[in-house]
């Protein structure tokens, strides 16, 4: 059997590996993008499967598809479309999408490359040949009906990156921050020493500083669910410059509500089809909203970080698991390899941002946006990588941590800042000079103030009560 066979498109015969899916149009882009190797992310060939059953399923209920004349399917042709769109959302064609990430701008190649796929795994499900010239279930008539790349393509993108958030990154976030609000309520009676400018500073509760970061988890939560609203507003429909030609009226609100019933999310149609189609604004909002997520992420574990350092020369006021050697030449160093991955996981991340800002305020000329396809990768990167990270940090570092209740205590009687609950006692400038003066001889607050006299014994021992320090006083 012959490795190849002949498919023939508007620009001529081309040879397509012989048990492809794909056809002509696939093959002319796989061999003019050589570039990366990084074909579109599972997620969005998945949304693209989506879009184009939900595009289906308006253009059967409007009788497009069955429509008189030279393009009328039938009933069983139409169900054969529609399950095979199906197919391709559900992930069966993953390996029929061999296109470089790195193609025409609009991301027409991969919107031919579903079409293909969609029309020859029609024909085979009603029992056609696929490898036929004369396609029954045409990749363009009946696949593509009423659709341009320029508003099928960002409209997948959108459905990729909202589920995917929705999916993927909101539940890891919110594990990341129940696991949190579990040590913040564990570890709530450890007294340990507050830091500001890595310099010592007055008490806090090791809970209270967990609730912290249990409170940023929280807001990225919210962040999250920011990131989804921008890209509910689908473009579909507006073909290819936003005017909706060859489009059914009623065919965009038809798609979006398919959309929004099968997912569960409230897709819509765009308010003005000419800003939906030429833009990416709802894009770069969305990512706007991961970075900040990143940033959230990145602050959290390079804290943890800190809190772990040790065991001997650091703070070691948490003891994070042990996970693997953590030196080629120093027996017995371990280090916080999950703190480190994740914080690696949100530089790609903000990096990823500097990509989608620029494609977003470069791109897009008149009617289109030409950066469409790394706009689309970066974002799902992007989610992927912060849910997967999260999720990673928290099964194998956070759930495991430990408090450290000597190393927490040992620092409060030691810290100089313990001075700052005497102000009201002897002032600012009498506080002052007894901390420098602690720090030159090496004794605590405690010890100078009982030496000089500086209170009498039982209102010392209230002043400079840790516990007291970490919360309001009347």
């Amino acid at each position: 059997m012959s490795q190849f066979r002949t498919e023939h498109d508007s620009m001529g015969d081309v040879q397509v590996p012989a048990q492809a899916y794909y056809g002509a149009q696939t093959q002319r882009a796989v061999e003019n993008f050589p570039v990366s190797g990084w074909t579109l992310r599972p997620d969005l060939i998945h949304a693209m499967g989506l879009v184009k059953w939900a595009a289906g399923i308006a253009n059967r209920d409007l009788g497009k598809l069955t429509k008189t004349g030279k393009n009328k399917l039938n009933d069983t042709q139409v169900e054969a479309l529609l399950k095979s769109a199906q197919e391709v959302a559900a992930g069966k064609f993953d390996s029929e999408f061999p296109i470089d990430v790195f193609q025409t701008g609009s991301g027409t190649s991969s919107n031919m490359n579903v079409n293909e796929v969609i029309s020859n795994r029609a024909i085979e499900m009603t029992g056609g040949d696929r490898f036929q010239m004369a396609k029954p279930i045409h990749p363009n008539d009946h696949v593509n009906m009423g659709q341009s790349t320029n508003d099928t393509f960002p409209t997948a993108i959108h459905v990729a990156v909202a589920l995917a958030i929705h999916q993927q990154l909101i539940p890891a976030l919110q594990k990341f921050a129940d696991v949190l609000n579990d040590k913040a309520k564990a570890w709530d009676k450890l007294i340990k020493i507050g830091r500001t400018h890595l310099a010592d500073a007055t008490p806090l509760r090791l809970g209270q500083e967990f609730g912290g970061f249990a409170r940023q988890l929280e807001l990225s939560i919210d962040r999250a669910h920011k990131a989804i609203k921008p890209v509910l507003e689908l473009p579909v429909g507006g073909t290819a410059v936003g005017t909706g030609i060859n489009t059914h009226p009623e065919f965009s609100a038809r798609v979006c509500k398919a959309l929004a019933d099968e997912t569960g999310l409230g897709f819509y149609e765009a308010e003005n089809h000419f800003e939906a189609n030429a833009q990416r604004d709802g894009l770069v909002e969305c990512h706007g909203q991961l970075r900040a997520i990143a940033v959230t992420l990145f602050n959290v574990a390079n804290n943890i970080r800190w809190l772990g350092s040790g065991p001997r020369c650091g703070f070691y006021e948490v003891q994070l698991p042990d996970r693997q050697p953590g030196s080629s030449i120093m027996p017995g160093k371990v280090n916080p390899v999950m703190c480190e991955s994740l914080m690696q996981v949100c530089a790609r991340v903000m990096g990823n941002d500097q990509t989608v800002a620029f494609s977003g305020a470069t791109g897009g000329q008149f009617q289109l946006n030409i950066m469409m396809p790394i706009m689309g990768d970066s974002t799902l990167e992007s989610v992927s990588l912060l849910a997967q990270g999260s999720t990673a940090f928290v099964d194998l570092c956070a759930i495991d941590m430990e408090a450290n209740p000597e190393a927490c205590e040992a620092s409060v009687e030691q810290s100089l800042a313990m001075v700052t609950s005497l102000n009201p006692y002897v002032g600012y400038e009498k506080a002052a000079a007894l901390a420098k003066e602690a720090f030159k001889t090496g004794k605590t607050i405690r010890e100078l103030c009982r030496e000089q006299n500086i209170l009498p014994e039982d209102q010392l021992t209230k002043a400079l009560d840790p516990w007291s320090m970490t919360e309001p006083s009347a």
